[in-house]
């Protein structure tokens, strides 16, 4: 918001291979008239679009510099290496970084993966982007490491990907600045936890659409105990003698019989 009287609005910055349209679906459905709007960023640029207020949050990949942001771990992805479909790592489920050896690792400067130490050969120079490196690998000059979900994002039809062990793995975290935490971050939080919409830990939301209001308002009708009506008895239960089988069709009430 840019002032008191502004409709409130989320911005919410994203990285390549993050997909929040899980998140962004529930947020319409929970907010309706709080529009949230998405940019994608590279990584690397990530940081300068929420210190510079050009996004309120983002689902960036860690680490985050802590003592200007706070962040909330989400998930580790796994570590993939992709390659052509007639390599011969292709035979295998899984690759050791040994099984690289003889290939050049291509390494783009826009790489998310702390290496100490790259596998196989290097290449001559760094590509740009990882896009760009996914062209040199259809290509037949090397092999690229990366998180599963660019792998996916990058998908060719030439090219396939198998799980690389022993390898670095990237995380990804919801930041935003500490000093500017806002409402629509505190309700973005409860999402990605999966708080319900009546949490007691996250700021209380309307019901959203086709939830009834009275579920807010503890106006809902209690449901009966499992294997009880609404009027507290047993459910289709019926009257039993001390035998406990059912009670026969010409059963008397009143007096017995005197015996003669």
């Amino acid at each position: 918001m840019t002032g008191s009287d502004a409709t409130p609005s989320f911005r919410l910055a994203y990285v390549p291979g993050v997909m929040p349209d899980k998140w962004v679906r529930i947020w319409n459905e929970r907010q309706p008239d709080v529009p949230l709007t998405l940019t994608q960023v590279p990584p690397a640029a990530a940081a300068g679009r929420l210190l510079g207020g050009d996004a309120d949050a983002g689902l960036v990949r860690t680490p985050v510099d802590r003592e200007v942001f706070s962040a909330i771990p989400l998930y580790t992805e796994q570590t993939v290496v992709v390659v052509p479909k007639d390599h011969l790592v292709t035979a295998v489920d899984e690759v050791a970084p040994e099984d690289l050896a003889d290939d050049i690792v291509l390494h783009p400067l826009d790489d998310v993966l702390a290496w100490e130490s790259l596998p196989g050969r290097p290449a001559f120079e760094r590509p740009a982007t990882t896009a760009d490196a996914v062209e040199l690998v259809a290509a037949g000059i090397g092999v690229l490491v990366v998180p599963l979900s660019l792998a996916r994002l990058h998908h060719r039809k030439d090219l396939t990907h198998r799980p690389l062990r022993d390898a670095p793995e990237s995380s990804v975290a919801l930041a935003w600045p500490t000093d500017a935490k806002t409402d629509q971050i505190e309700d973005f939080i409860g999402i990605v936890r999966g708080r319900t919409v009546n949490s007691t830990r996250g700021r209380q939301q309307p019901p959203a659409r086709g939830e009834s209001a009275n579920a807010d308002r503890g106006g809902a009708r209690r449901k009966p105990a499992p294997g009880k009506s609404a009027a507290g008895k047993s459910a289709g239960a019926k009257r039993t003698g001390k035998s406990g089988r059912g009670a026969p069709k010409n059963d008397r009430r009143g007096k017995p019989r005197r015996r003669s």
